[in-house]
């Protein structure tokens, strides 16, 4: 006889309780513990899978007022959230991630080859104990995703691209723990000025969309702007000089010293030192003498001993002035034609972020001769010291002597 009620029992509760929300199987277990009298919570338990525990604490609910409706437990009840037992949790997984983040920076979208148990370990290697499940939810949270292969990428790349990419997490974090300023640098592609199609949509009135040239061949007459960005990846921040005239190594000093002038040496007072992260090519690229000249020469002005991490060939993007500032530049003026100069600083300064970021832009007007040359004399007075490891890519530049 007990088998059969015991069977019957649990016909009962396999009938009704996927119909249950927590709460309504937890008070359904402990009324039927309740009638059954002793005994009645193994039985219970037996039956419906719940632990003895909940169910005895169901019995105390039952002499209790009825709980608001949509509530399953009492205010108060259950553990405390992550968000509040460990609030450097996210933060942690961020900067644990963002060394080896891949995909296009530029997306909202970033994701990361780890895998959740791997960084769940390494979190608690950290003494930021969480499951792997949670990881996952924390990393959507932060804007990341799991991702597929595209083929885009061509030729070989270089073998130590990922060691310098953690070479230069490693600068940067030493950096910023001496709280020296850190930037990154880098142009944006050159804009035409003029009534051209811009990339994107904005809102407008319905069916009255911004009347723009039906071909982009513009003549060389044509105005371009040179914006160069500088982000302080320390106070997130930044800095664009839109030039006018050429996009050369004396704009993308000029550009670096007219953001000390302005911003760098306000906000860091007692720096005596620069790091600096740039792209391998260009106007800042690693082979171009005219930029570690100008470099000295802003080194001699500033009395700034300045050091430079250029990223490996092809890898611009994973620079953070890209993701950081210029994908959200371009999104604050997409579908809006850039018709002159006024247009492009107006845009660039008003762009902001939900974290916080703020841009100041200047225009500049200065002409930056094209073809001049670094004669090897020249070349060998400065102060440059190579770095151990991959001395084209990193270095250091002291300021001269007075009187060098």
């Amino acid at each position: 006889m007990a088998t059969l009620a015991f069977g019957a029992l649990k016909r009962r509760f396999a009938r009704i309780w996927p119909h249950l929300d927590e709460r309504g199987r937890r008070m359904l277990a402990a009324n039927e513990a309740r009638e059954l009298g002793h005994g009645g919570v193994s039985l219970v338990s037996r039956a419906c899978g719940l632990s003895r525990v909940t169910i005895t604490k169901g019995i105390h609910e039952l002499d209790l007022p009825p709980l608001a409706p949509g509530r399953v437990r009492r205010p108060g009840a259950g553990r405390p959230s992550l968000d509040e037992t460990d609030p450097e949790l996210p933060e942690c997984l961020d900067m644990l991630v963002e060394p080896l983040a891949r995909g296009d920076p530029e997306s909202p979208l970033r994701w990361t080859s780890k895998s959740t148990r791997m960084l769940a370990a390494e979190l608690e290697a950290e003494r930021h104990p969480v499951s792997h499940e949670k990881v996952a939810q924390l990393l959507r949270a932060l804007g990341y995703s799991l991702q597929s292969n595209r083929k885009t990428k061509e030729g070989q790349q270089h073998p130590d691209r990922d060691a310098q990419f953690r070479y230069i997490n490693e600068q940067v974090r030493q950096a910023l723990a001496r709280r020296q300023p850190v930037i990154s640098v880098d142009t944006k592609k050159k804009e035409l000025l003029g009534n051209y199609a811009n990339a994107g949509r904005q809102w407008r009135p319905a069916r009255s969309p911004e009347l723009v040239n039906g071909h982009d061949f513009p003549t060389s007459s044509v105005p371009r702007a040179y914006p160069y960005g500088i982000y302080d990846l320390g106070r997130n921040t930044g800095f664009v000089n839109v030039g006018t005239d050429h996009d050369t190594g004396a704009f993308a000093v000029a550009s670096i010293r007219g953001w000390w002038r302005v911003e760098g040496r306000r906000l860091y007072p007692r720096a005596k030192a620069l790091l600096i992260t740039a792209d391998g090519g260009g106007s800042n690229g690693y082979r171009l003498r005219q930029w570690k000249m100008e470099l000295q020469e802003m080194a001699d002005q500033t009395g700034l001993a300045i050091s430079v991490c250029h990223f490996p060939p092809g890898t611009s993007k994973w620079n953070k002035v890209e993701h950081r500032l210029f994908s959200f530049i371009s999104t604050n003026w997409r579908g809006e034609p850039l018709r002159d100069y006024e247009t492009i600083v107006r845009l660039i300064a008003a762009t902001t972020t939900a974290k916080g970021l703020t841009v100041v832009c200047r225009l500049d007007r200065r002409r930056y001769r094209t073809g001049r040359r670094v004669s090897d004399r020249e070349f060998a007075s400065l102060q440059l010291e190579k770095h151990s490891f991959h001395g084209e890519w990193n270095y250091l530049i002291r300021p001269r002597r007075a009187g060098v």
